[in-house]
């Protein structure tokens, strides 16, 4: 995290109750805490969050989740029980934020809909994060992140002509809706700096990435078109795309604009495409863009991955390589800038990228243990709520919280 000196985080101060499982909500605890909030998460006593039975897993820990919930604090509370949901109602009078992300209609269900909290907690921030939202006629549907790719136009759009509409192989729409939760958390807490009061963020599964796909929607209320697969191509620019060099390696170049496209013509040697009305402009190479696409990739496969890049590094091209995992580890930019340490766990050396941005005043956190199921259960209880030792006991001996508290001496 170069370029920053350390300060106060700037959400130090603020304690967030996670609800949410999987993927979208914990994905939006995480942004929080990587800028310096506590995050405290509430798991079932028993099972734990479903993420930690993902798979790849490294002895016994489940890759995913180690990612998602390094350095949050874990209580078990069994929320079927008429006692657990008290006690998750007595702590969001206690916090900042309650992210939570189970189907439209539960939380009221148990008592704990945004009336009643706010009437304990006039600040709270409920963040909440759905399939299809809190509001019309979806919004009872489960949902999770493979049916917001395929409900926004992702998979519809995503692949080749000739290939079935495909999602991706990564939480791409959780992510998506996670950062967002995260960013409509921060605004309203920022609001209520000037309010005084909290507010209820809605993020549903779909819409976040929906908004990426926001030109699909206008291009066809506006003309009647609607976009199918073109593969590595963008649809709107040319030459895009991903080739393989001479060597077998893969590279990606983006020459999406005139300037770009024009410089990727001298690091061709064929500085008489720029003259070539079929190539002239980026009308006329998306008219011709097959054939541009041939002349591109075979000038490509003429050489080695690395020696293509150094001239187009030359030309002030955009271009990349095709990075697989060993490649982000090993390239030194990544590792100054990027990737740190995930450290205290039986992960050994491993690394993971760290906050999505950057802050001039603020290095960044630290990534260190991932909590077991519980672990916080009686630390946080007795912090947060002051929760006599007795009741805790009590608690637990009822199995509405867990693990057991170690008995008093």
């Amino acid at each position: 995290m170069t370029g920053s000196t350390q300060g106060a985080p700037p959400l130090a101060g603020v304690t967030v109750l996670e609800l949410g499982t999987m993927y979208a909500a914990p994905t939006a605890g995480r942004m929080l805490r990587d800028f310096g909030a506590r995050v405290v998460k509430v798991e079932d006593p028993n099972s734990g969050d479903f993420a930690r039975q993902w798979t790849p897993q490294h002895e016994g820990l489940s890759i995913g989740f180690a990612r998602l919930n390094s350095g949050k604090e874990s209580i078990g509370i069994d929320l079927r029980r008429t006692e657990g949901r008290d006690l998750v109602r007595r702590l969001a009078a206690k916090v900042d934020v309650v992210v939570e992300s189970f189907r439209p209609g539960r939380l009221e269900d148990w008592g704990l809909g945004y009336e009643v909290l706010s009437a304990d907690n006039p600040g709270l921030v409920l963040t909440r994060v759905s399939g299809f939202g809190q509001t019309g006629p979806y919004r009872e549907r489960p949902g999770f992140g493979t049916v917001a790719e395929t409900a926004s136009g992702y998979a519809f759009i995503n692949g080749w002509p000739e290939t079935p509409p495909t999602s991706p192989p990564f939480g791409f729409a959780d992510s998506i809706a996670g950062l967002s939760a995260a960013f409509g958390t921060t605004t309203a807490l920022f609001n209520r700096t000037r309010t005084g009061r909290g507010d209820v963020v809605d993020v549903a599964l779909y819409e976040p990435l929906m908004f990426i796909l926001g030109d699909l929607i206008v291009n066809y209320t506006a003309s009647g078109f609607i976009q199918q697969r073109v593969g590595n191509g963008s649809g709107s620019a040319s030459p895009r795309g991903i080739y393989q060099a001479g060597d077998g390696q893969w590279l990606s170049i983006a020459a999406s604009n005139q300037t770009i496209a024009l410089r990727l013509f001298d690091a061709m040697g064929r500085a008489d495409l720029k003259a070539d009305e079929r190539y002239a402009t980026n009308v006329a190479r998306m008219a011709n863009n097959d054939a541009l696409q041939e002349i591109v990739a075979a000038w490509v496969a003429e050489r080695p991955r690395a020696e293509v890049l150094a001239d187009l590094d030359e030309h002030e091209v955009v271009a990349a390589a095709v990075n697989d995992a060993k490649d982000i580890v090993e390239d030194p930019h990544f590792r100054e800038r990027t990737l740190v340490d995930l450290a205290g766990t039986v992960l050994g050396k491993a690394l993971v990228p760290g906050p999505v941005l950057h802050m001039g005043s603020y290095a960044g956190p630290v990534y260190d243990g991932v909590p077991s199921i519980g672990e916080h259960t009686e630390s946080a209880l007795t912090d947060l709520l002051a929760l006599p030792r007795a009741e805790l006991e009590a608690l637990a001996g009822a199995a509405v919280v867990g693990p057991t508290p170690v008995p008093a001496a």
